[in-house]
C-alpha cells in the first residue's frame, strides 16, 4: 500500500453479536483494505471498527459497512450509554502514510456522496472536513441525537445536510463524516455507580468546560459492573499527554472519595502516546523512540 488511510467507524450496535459481524464482514477479504480492530460495548450499545487502505478500495468498503448497517439498525429501538444519532454514527478518515489530510478529506466527501445517493443516509461533514465553524465539533453536530434531529433539521439555515437528504432517514438517523489527525479513545472506570461524580469530573477535564485544550469527556455508567466511567476522547495527545490526564481525573476523583479501579483504550493507538505515559511513570531519562524495539525493525 503505497497511501494509507485509517477509518475508525463507530456503529450503534454492541449487543447483537451477530449483527456486529456481518457489519464487520464488509472490511474482510477486500484487496487494498485490512481489517486491524474491532471491539463492542453492550452499555455504550455501540461498536468501533478500526480498518486501514488504499483510498478507493477503503472508500468502497466503507460504503458497503454504511449500506449494511442501514439495513441490520433500527435507530427508533437503539438504545445505549453513549450519545448517537445514526447507525453509523461516526465515520473519520485519518491520514497514516503518504497521504495528506486533504486527501484523506477528499476520500470523506466521496464516502458521503456514493453513500448518500445510494441509501439516502444524510451525512454531515466534521472536523477537518466541516463547511461551517459550528459544525467542527462532533459533541455539536449530535446534540439533540437521533430522537431529536429531525426537529433540529428543519433549521436549514444551520443543519442542512452537506450531502444526502434535508431530514434523517427514518431508521438510520443522520452520520457525521470527515477528515481528522489521530486520536486516542481513552476511558477511565470509577469504583462508584455514582453517575454524577463521573459528569462531574468530565466536566473538569473536557475543553468545553474550561480543562484541557484537546479533550473531549463524558460520564458513562457501565451497568453491568455498577461502575461509572469518565469517557474521553483526546484528540491531540502530543498537547494533551494521556497520563496528565489520567493523573488529573484520579486528583478530581479522591475530592468525591472515589478511587479510579481501571482504564481502557479504544480501538488502536498511537505506540508514541502510550511511551509517552511510560516514560513518565518510569522517570525514564533522555528517553527516544528509537530505542523502542520495534521501531528499529
Amino acid at each position: 500500500m503505497d497511501k494509507i488511510i485509517e477509518c475508525i467507524p463507530n456503529f450503534s450496535e454492541g449487543r447483537d453479536l451477530a449483527k456486529v459481524e456481518k457489519i464487520v464482514d464488509c472490511f474482510r477479504g477486500k484487496q487494498g483494505v485490512k481489517l486491524l480492530d474491532y471491539t463492542s460495548d453492550a452499555d455504550h450499545n455501540r461498536s468501533v471498527v478500526t480498518v486501514i487502505g488504499e483510498p478507493e478500495p477503503l472508500r468502497d468498503a466503507m460504503v458497503e459497512a454504511i449500506g449494511k448497517s442501514i439495513e441490520l439498525i433500527d435507530m427508533t429501538k437503539h438504545e445505549g450509554q453513549h450519545p448517537r444519532m445514526g447507525c453509523v454514527d461516526v465515520v473519520p478518515f485519518v491520514p497514516i502514510r503518504n497521504v495528506t489530510i486533504d486527501e484523506a478529506d477528499a476520500v470523506a466527501k466521496e464516502t458521503a456522496k456514493i453513500a448518500a445517493e445510494k441509501f439516502g443516509q444524510p451525512f454531515f461533514l466534521y472536523e477537518k472536513s466541516a463547511t461551517a465553524p459550528h459544525r467542527e465539533n462532533l459533541a455539536t453536530i449530535r446534540k439533540g441525537q437521533f430522537e431529536g434531529m429531525a426537529e433540529k433539521m428543519q433549521d436549514q439555515t444551520m443543519w442542512k445536510s452537506d450531502f444526502g437528504p434535508e431530514t434523517i432517514h427514518p431508521t438510520g438517523g443522520v452520520t457525521a463524516i470527515g477528515a481528522r489527525m489521530p486520536l486516542v479513545a481513552f476511558n477511565i472506570n470509577l469504583d462508584t455507580p455514582n453517575l454524577e461524580i463521573a459528569n462531574q469530573i468530565a466536566r473538569k477535564v473536557r475543553f468545553m468546560n474550561g480543562g484541557f485544550r484537546f479533550v473531549k469527556a463524558m460520564g458513562v455508567m457501565l451497568e453491568d459492573r455498577n461502575l461509572a466511567q469518565v469517557s474521553m476522547n483526546l484528540t491531540d495527545y502530543t498537547k494533551t499527554a494521556v497520563y496528565r490526564v489520567f493523573e488529573t481525573v484520579k486528583m478530581e476523583a479522591r475530592r468525591y472519595g472515589v478511587n479510579v479501579v481501571g482504564s481502557e483504550v479504544i480501538g488502536l493507538t498511537p505506540m508514541a502516546a502510550l511511551v509517552d505515559c511510560a516514560e513518565y511513570y518510569l522517570q525514564i531519562e533522555d528517553f527516544k523512540m528509537d530505542q523502542v524495539l520495534e521501531t528499529r525493525l
